[in-house]
């Protein structure tokens, strides 16, 4: 409904800019998903006008966009994301470019990279690379097998995940397509699970594909879970500023 009506977009946007001011914030990201595909040129509208609203008091505006491999993708995570336009108005961009293997669907890597390449191809045509950071997933899943339809994964940390691996003596496994860890093993009850996760490699990866791609960087999903093996490689690639 606010995509919609000014008069609240006016009132969100006041409210923004005390809490920026008040949190000496330095910027703003917009997350809006599953937007209505009738709402896209609204979206792109409040855009406008939150950039108008927020760049003369020198704060940045980004937006999350859902990994899109087309312009014409259908599905209602996707449609109302205008990439060429996100492109042209905001400071910046954050693809969400994970969640393949999500909780509630088959086991899968979170974010492989070749499924990750797909949406950067697409994207560097709508988007200047310089505006791009890359979504990199900090987490895992533990999935039950054989997967039933209806049933969840359970989040798990990388570090959890190689704890887990050497608590029931499996090995860990790379698949090197998907350029991802992962592991079966069979609980005390007898139920068979599958977990994919990130690891030193899993990243390597992902920031070589980041400095291929000539992106702006990257932005994480999600901060504070443990995992260890990813700052050193962090350190390795690229030199971490505060702006």
């Amino acid at each position: 409904a606010i995509l919609r009506n000014q008069e609240a977009q006016d009132v969100l946007l006041t409210n923004v800019l005390a809490r920026m001011r008040g949190k000496n914030y330095t910027g703003l990201n917009i997350d809006f998903e599953y937007v209505y595909p009738e709402d896209r040129e609204n979206f792109n509208a409040f855009l406008r006008k939150t950039v108008s609203r927020l760049h003369p008091e020198g704060y940045t505006v980004s937006t999350a966009l859902a990994p899109k491999v087309k312009a014409d993708q259908e599905g209602l995570l996707y449609e109302a994301h205008d990439y060429d336009a996100h492109g042209e108005i905001v400071d910046f961009v954050v693809l969400m470019t994970y969640e393949w293997g999500w909780s509630g669907g088959r086991p899968w890597a979170i974010a492989p990279i070749s499924e990750v390449r797909k949406v950067l191809d697409y994207a560097v045509t709508a988007i200047p690379p310089e505006k791009i950071l890359m979504g990199v997933p900090l987490y895992g899943r533990d999935w039950r097998i054989p997967w039933v339809k209806g049933t969840y994964a359970r989040t798990v940390n990388p570090k959890a995940a190689v704890a887990l691996a050497a608590q029931y003596g499996v090995s860990i496994q790379y698949h090197e397509t998907y350029q991802s860890p992962f592991f079966r093993y069979t609980d005390e009850g007898g139920q068979q699970h599958e977990v994919w996760f990130e690891d030193a490699r899993s990243v390597q990866a992902k920031y070589e594909t980041v400095k291929e791609y000539g992106l702006r960087g990257i932005s994480y999903w999600v901060l504070g879970i443990p995992f260890p093996q990813n700052w050193p490689v962090l350190q390795d690639h690229f030199r971490v500023k505060k702006e």
